[in-house]
C-alpha cells in the first residue's frame, strides 16, 4: 500500500483521492487494491509529494500517511530494495520530519493528517512539533505486537486556539469535535500491514 493518501473535497465532485509512494511497485499493487474495493483514486510514482505541492497548497481535507519509521542506519534511508520500506533513519524520523512541513502546507483550514509512528520515534515530541506550527493532536489508535509499538496520531488545525489567541491573548487547547474515521474504513489494513518492500518513503 502506499506511503501517503490524501483526500481533496471538490465542491463539484465530492471526494477525490490522490495516492503516493516513490516505489512504481506499490502503486501498481495499490491500483489493484483500490480496484478490488472499487475505490477511485489518482495514483502518482513520487517522493512524499514532489512535484505536487503547488498543486495540492491548502486543499487537502484529510492526508493519512504511513511513512518508512524503524529507527536504521541514515545510509539506509531512500536506498533500493526492500529496506527502505522501513528505513526511518535516527529514531525513525528521517522520512517523517520531512513529512510534517509538507503537511502543514497541503492541509487545508479543516484538514486532518492521520500519521502512523512507532515508540520510538518520540510521538510526544512530534506532537510538540506540530503544536508549534498551530495544531493539535490526540493518539486515535494505538496496537501493539511483539516487535513493535504503533500509534495513529490525528493532527488538526486548532482553529478554536487561534480564534481564542486573537481574541484574548491565550490559547485554550480543546479542537473540532468531529472525527473524519470513515477514511480509514475505506482502506482496510493500510495502517497495520507490515511494510514487506511494497512501499517506502
Amino acid at each position: 500500500m502506499p506511503s501517503k493518501i490524501a483526500q481533496i473535497r471538490l465542491a463539484d465532485c465530492g471526494a477525490y483521492y490522490i495516492a503516493t509512494d516513490i516505489n512504481p511497485h506499490a502503486v501498481r499493487v495499490t491500483s489493484e487494491t483500490l480496484e478490488a474495493h472499487g475505490v477511485q483514486a489518482e495514483l502518482i510514482t513520487t517522493d512524499i509529494v514532489s512535484g505536487l505541492e503547488e498543486r495540492l497548497a491548502g486543499l487537502v481535507d484529510v492526508m493519512v500517511v504511513n511513512p518508512p519509521y524503524v529507527p536504521t542506519p541514515e545510509e539506509e534511508v531512500g536506498r533500493d530494495g526492500i529496506a527502505s520500506a522501513w528505513a526511518g533513519g535516527e529514531n525513525g524520523r528521517c522520512v517523517i520530519d520531512k513529512i510534517l512541513p509538507v503537511a502543514d502546507k497541503l492541509l487545508s483550514d479543516r484538514g486532518w493528517l492521520y500519521m502512523v509512528t512507532l515508540t520510538a520515534n518520540n510521538p510526544s515530541e512530534i506532537c510538540l512539533q506540530m503544536r508549534e506550527k498551530g495544531y493539535a493532536s490526540r493518539i486515535v489508535l494505538q496496537r501493539s505486537t511483539e516487535e513493535e509499538s504503533l500509534h495513529v496520531i490525528k493532527f488538526w488545525r486548532d482553529i478554536d486556539d487561534r480564534l481564542q489567541a486573537n481574541e484574548t491573548g491565550t490559547v485554550n487547547k480543546t479542537g473540532p469535535a468531529r472525527i473524519f474515521d470513515s477514511l480509514l474504513s475505506q482502506f482496510p489494513g493500510l495502517l497495520f500491514r507490515r511494510n514487506d518492500g511494497s512501499s517506502s518513503s
